[in-house]
C-alpha cells in the first residue's frame, strides 16, 4: 500500500524558516508527483507547490513563490519543502498528497488529481 508521511511542523516565529519532509512508500517507481497543500481553520485547502519526481519540474502557488522551495531526494523516497520567511498566514496544517502519473497538473492556480494522501504536519507562524 502507498503511504506518505509528512513530518518536521512545529511552531516558528515570523520570518523563520521550517523544512518538511514527505515520506513515501509503496511505490514500486519513480513515475509520480508529490504536492504539499494546507488548511487552516475555516480556510480551504491550497496547493502550495508540486513536484514532479521522475523530471523535477516543479509548481509554487503565488502566496509561497520566492519563499518556498520544493524538492526531492529519490534515493530516500521523500520530498521536502524548505518555507522561509514564514508568515503569520502560513499558519496551517500542512498535507503531502501523490499522484500518479507522475505529473503535476494544475488547473486554474489549483492542483488537482492526487491520488495518494497522507495526514498532516501543523505549522504555526507567531507574529
Amino acid at each position: 500500500d502507498v503511504q506518505l508521511q509528512a513530518s518536521g511542523g512545529g511552531l516558528v516565529q515570523a520570518g523563520g524558516s521550517l523544512r518538511l519532509s514527505c515520506a513515501a512508500s509503496g511505490f514500486t517507481d519513480d513515475d509520480y508527483a508529490v504536492g504539499w497543500f494546507r488548511q487552516a481553520p475555516g480556510k480551504e485547502r491550497e496547493g502550495v507547490s508540486c513536484i514532479s519526481r521522475s523530471d523535477g519540474s516543479t509548481y509554487y502557488a503565488d502566496s509561497v513563490k520566492g519563499r518556498f522551495a520544493i524538492s526531492s531526494d529519490n534515493a530516500k523516497n521523500t520530498v521536502y519543502l524548505q518555507m522561509n520567511s514564514l508568515k503569520p498566514e502560513d499558519t496551517a496544517l500542512y498535507y503531502c498528497a501523490a499522484a500518479r502519473p507522475g505529473v503535476c497538473m494544475v488547473v486554474a492556480g489549483r492542483i488537482i488529481g492526487m491520488n495518494y494522501w497522507g495526514k498532516g504536519t501543523q505549522v504555526t507562524v507567531s507574529s
